[in-house]
C-alpha cells in the first residue's frame, strides 16, 4: 500500500490534528503502529513474561498540529520566489506555531505522574516526554502485557507489548518509543571479504588508504571553505572512545582542531570501550566528517537507544545543526513515526543524510529506513580513484554493494523526483527511488576503533558516504551564511533541478559504469543517484548568487493575553540576510483604544531584539485584537504580527452555608469568599441589607484587602425580639469599579 503523501513540494503527511477531546479519557491507540508485525500475526512465539519490577525508559509522542499552515510555510521556505525563502524557523517559533500545546503536554505529564512512572525528561519542543517506569506500571498504565519472544528470523528474543498500547488519555498520542527491542539498528558497514576487489592504491594514509582527508581533495579540491562556524550533527545508537579519534589522526600526521562534544539523549552511555562495546561506526563518522570539513565549529555525536530520542535531541539541540548524518538503519513498525522530526528539520533548515544500505539493489525486506523517507538526502556507493596520494578525482564506478532501488516502505515519490523518474528507465513513477546522491564506499579507507591496531582497506560502506556529503554540505553552508546569512536547509529539490539542468555534468560526477544490480547510467539511476560531488561547482549551484542585503521581524510570543489595567510584553528579533546591517525602526499599528504599544530599544540595528511592552488602560475594550508591527529600513519594509486578547479584571463573591437556621437570641455565621481573575487587584468591600431591625451582622473582614481574594467571616445575630421567619439576606461586593452580590436565607426560630 502507498502512503498517502502529498506530492507538492515538501507536503507534509496528513496527521490527525491535535484537539482536546472533551470527557472521559478513551483508551485509544497512538496514531502511528508501534509493534512489530511478527507479534501481531503469531509468527514471534511467547518464552516468557518480562520481570515485574524491572525498570524501562520509554518515550511518550505527542503529534504536530497545524499541518495545513505547516505545508504552506515549507513550501514558502523552499520557494526561491517567495518572501518566506529559506527563513527557517527557530525551535521556539517552530513549537510556538506547530509543537503540541503547553496544555496537552502538561496533561500527559500529569496521565504520567498519577500512572506511578517518572519524567525522565521534557523537551523543548514539547514533542518527546521521556518516561521511567517498572513493566508492572507500565503495562497498568498502557493496558498490556510486555512479554519476552522468540525473533522468528533470528537466533534472539526480543521484548515487546502483546498488543498495541491503549493509555487512558484524553489527548492522541503519535507514537510510544522503546516498548520493544525487536529491530535492532545496524550501522551501514561492512568488512571487506576475501574475494573482494583490490583495495586503494592512492591514498595518504597508512598502505596507501584513503584518509577523511582524501575524500575532501578528491570531492572538493583544494579550496578555502573548511566549514568554519558550521556544526555537524552525528546520529549514534552507541557512545564512543575519543582516544580512537586521536589514534587516527596521530597515524594519519594530521591535526583535529574541530572540538567533539558527545551528548546523551536519554540517558544512554556515551562511552564505548572494547569489546564490551564496538565503535568503529562512531569513530569513522567522526574521521569522514572532519576530514571533508576540517573547520567545523562543533561536531556533535548525538548518541540514544531509540530513533525518537536521537532525532529529537538532534531537533532541539544548541547550537542547532544544520547537517545531520546517519550511518544507521532500522525497520520501524510504522515508517511514518519518525516524520514529525524529519518535517522539523526541513522547518529550521536542517538537512538530515542517510546511508541508503549495503545490501545492494533494494528489496521489498530491505533495512534502509529511513534513507527513503521523502525528507532525507539518501546516499549511496560508488568506488572511487583518485590521481595520486591526496590527489584529485580520477574515475568513479558504482560499488556493487550500495543500497539503491524504490521504496521498500512504500513511501510516495516526492515532487522533486516526479521530473526525474519519468526520464529512468528503472525507476518508480509513483514511489519513492534512492539513492539521491553517493560517494566513495569500497573497502579502502583507513579505520581507527576499539583502541587497538588500526585496520587499512578493510572497512566499507555508505557509512562513509554519508558523513563526508554532511561534510560537503557544511562547506556550502559556510558558504551560503557568508553570502546571505542563512544555511542551505534540506536540499533535495535543489539537487534534483541542478541534476536535470544543463550544467550536471559540472555539478557532479555522473557515474555511468557498474551496477549495484541497477546498472549505473548516464543521468539519475538506482545505483548512484546523481553520483558525487564535483568539486565547488556544486557549491557555487548550490548557494547561489548573493542575496541582496534585507530582513526579517517576529515576535515571540506572537500571542499575549493582558487583562485592563495591566501590561504585557513580547520580543520582537530581526533576522538579517546579505550582511545586512542598518538601523530598523519599529511602529505598530492595530490596537485598540485605551492600548499603547512602545518599543525599548525603538530601532535595531541588523540582527537583534527589542523588547515591546503593550500597556492595556482600564477603558480599553475586551475582544480580540491584532497587533501589526512593522519594521522599515530605507526602502525595505518588513512586517509581523501579534494577537492580543484584553481581559476584564473580575471577580467572584459565594456563601458557605447559603441558608441559616438562627433560634431567636443566638448567632450563626457564614463564610464569604472572593476569588478574583483576569488581574483583578483591588480591595473589595462589604456590606448587607435584607435583614430586620433585631438583627445585627457584623464581618470578620472588612474590606478584603487587595488584591481582593480571600475569606470573611459573616456573624449575624439574632435578638430575643425578632420575629419568627424567613429573610433573605443579600451580601453586596464592591470593589474596582465592579460590584457583585450573593444571598443567604435566614430562617429565623
Amino acid at each position: 500500500m502507498i502512503r498517502k503523501f502529498s506530492t507538492s513540494l515538501l507536503t507534509i503527511a496528513a496527521l490527525v490534528p491535535v484537539v482536546g477531546i472533551a470527557g472521559r479519557a478513551a483508551s485509544l491507540p497512538p496514531l502511528t503502529r508501534n509493534i512489530s508485525d511478527a507479534v501481531v500475526n503469531g509468527q514471534a512465539k511467547v518464552v516468557g513474561h518480562m520481570p515485574a519490577n524491572q525498570s524501562m525508559r520509554i518515550v511518550f509522542v505527542l503529534p504536530l498540529r497545524n499541518q495545513p499552515a505547516m505545508t504552506s510555510l515549507l513550501q514558502s521556505l523552499y520557494d526561491p520566489t517567495s518572501p518566506s525563502f529559506h527563513k527557517f524557523l527557530t525551535v521556539e517559533q517552530f513549537t510556538d506555531q506547530f509543537g503540541p500545546t503547553q496544555a496537552d503536554y502538561d496533561a500527559l505529564v500529569s496521565f504520567v505522574q498519577n500512572k506511578g512512572l517518572q519524567v525522565a525528561a521534557t523537551s523543548r519542543n514539547r514533542l518527546n516526554l521521556d518516561v521511567t517506569g517498572s513493566v508492572a506500571s507500565i503495562e497498568s498504565a498502557l493496558h498490556v502485557t510486555m512479554n519476552v519472544y522468540q525473533h522468528p528470523t533470528e537466533s534472539r528474543t526480543f521484548f515487546s507489548p502483546d498488543r498495541e498500547p491503549t493509555p487512558d488519555l484524553s489527548i492522541p498520542l503519535w507514537r510510544i518509543a522503546g516498548l520493544d527491542n525487536y529491530d535492532i539498528p545496524q550501522p551501514a558497514l561492512v568488512k571487506r571479504p576475501d574475494n573482494a576487489q583490490p583495495a586503494a592504491t592512492t591514498g595518504s594514509c597508512p598502505s596507501a588508504s584513503f584518509c577523511g582527508s582524501d575524500m575532501r581533495a578528491a570531492y572538493y579540491g583544494n579550496g578555502p571553505l573548511t566549514g568554519a562556524g558550521q556544526s555537524l550533527g552525528l546520529l549514534e545508537y552507541y557512545g564512543t572512545d575519543l582516544a580512537d579519534l586521536t589514534t587516527y589522526f596521530t597515524n594519519a600526521h594530521q591535526t583535529n582542531n574541530v572540538p567533539v562534544t558527545l551528548v546523551s539523549t536519554d540517558g544512554t552511555s556515551t562511552s564505548c570501550v572494547y569489546p564490551s562495546c564496538d565503535d568503529t561506526e562512531q569513530t569513522l563518522d567522526m574521521t569522514q566528517a572532519i576530514g571533508m570539513a576540517p573547520g567545523l565549529a562543533h561536531l556533535i555525536m548525538y548518541v540514544g537507544s531509540t530513533d525518537s530520542a536521537i532525532l529529537n535531541g538532534m531537533a532541539t539541540g544548541s547550537p542547532l545543526c544544520a547537517q545531520l548524518s546517519a550511518s544507521w538503519t532500522w525497520r520501524p513498525a510504522d515508517p511514518t513515526t519518525d516524520d514529525p522530526y524529519f518535517q522539523e528539520f526541513a522547518m529550521q533548515g536542517q538537512n538530515y543524510f542517510n546511508a541508503a544500505g549495503d545490501s545492494a539493489k533494494w528489496g521489498k525486506r530491505s533495512e534502509i529506513w529511513p534513507s527513503d523517507d521523502e525528507y532525507v538526502t539518501s546516499v549511496g556507493g560508488t568506488d572511487l580513484s583518485t590521481a595520486s596520494a591526496g590527489g584529485p578525482w580520477a574515475s568513479e564506478t558504482a560499488w556493487a554493494d550500495g543500497g539503491g532501488g524504490i521504496s521498500p516502505n512504500s513511501v510516495a515519490i516526492p515532487s522533486w523526483q516526479v521530473a526525474t523518474a519519468a526520464g529512468c528507465s528503472n525507476c518508480s513513477q509513483t514511489l519513492r527511488n534512492g539513492p539521491d546522491v553517493s560517494a566513495n564506499s569500497n573497502y579502502t579507507f583507513y579505520v581507527c576503533a576499539d583502541q587497538t591496531t588500526c585496520t587499512a582497506n578493510e572497512y566499507g560502506g555508505t557509512s562513509f558516504a554519508t558523513p563526508m556529503w554532511a561534510g560537503y554540505l557544511a562547506l556550502a553552508n559556510q558558504q551560503s551564511v557568508a553570502n546571505s546569512g542563512t544555511t542551505l536547509g534540506f536540499i533535495n529539490p535543489t539537487l534534483y533541478t541542478t541534476g536535470l539542468g544543463s550544467s550536471y555534468t559540472t555539478n557532479f560526477h555522473d557515474i555511468t559504469s557498474g551496477s549495484n544490480g541497477y546498472s549505473a547510467t548516464v543521468g539519475y539511476d538506482l545505483a548512484t543517484g546523481w553520483g558525487s560531488p564535483n568539486g565547488s561547482a556544486l557549491i557555487t549551484t548550490l548557494v547561489g548568487g548573493s542575496t541582496p542585503p534585507g530582513f526579517s521581524i517576529s515576535a515571540s510570543p506572537s500571542t499575549v493575553s493582558i487583562a485592563r489595567g495591566q501590561s504585557g510584553t513580547s520580543t520582537i528579533t530581526s533576522t538579517v540576510t546579505g550582511g545586512f546591517s542598518s538601523a530598523i525602526a519599529l511602529t505598530a499599528s492595530g490596537q485598540p483604544s485605551g492600548v499603547t504599544v512602545s518599543f525599548n530599544p525603538t530601532s535595531i540595528t541588523g540582527a537583534g531584539t527589542s523588547t515591546m511592552t503593550i500597556a492595556v488602560g482600564s477603558s480599553a475594550a475586551a475582544g480580540s485584537y491584532t497587533i501589526t508591527v512593522t519594521g522599515k529600513s530605507g526602502s525595505i519594509v518588513e512586517t509581523t504580527t501579534v494577537a492580543l486578547t484584553v481581559t476584564s479584571p473580575n471577580f467572584k463573591i459565594t456563601a458557605n452555608p447559603t441558608t441559616l437556621n438562627v433560634p431567636r437570641g443566638t448567632s450563626a455565621t457564614t463564610t464569604l469568599t472572593t476569588q478574583v481573575g483576569n488581574g483583578f487587584n483591588s480591595q473589595i468591600g462589604l456590606s448587607v441589607s435584607g435583614q430586620e431591625a433585631n438583627i445585627s451582622i457584623t464581618f470578620g473582614t472588612n474590606p478584603i484587602p487587595a488584591p481582593g481574594s480571600g475569606t470573611s467571616i459573616m456573624t449575624v445575630r439574632v435578638s430575643k425580639a425578632a420575629v419568627t421567619g424567613t429573610n433573605t439576606l443579600t451580601i453586596t461586593a464592591k470593589g474596582g469599579g465592579i460590584t457583585h452580590t450573593t444571598t443567604v436565607t435566614l430562617n429565623i426560630q
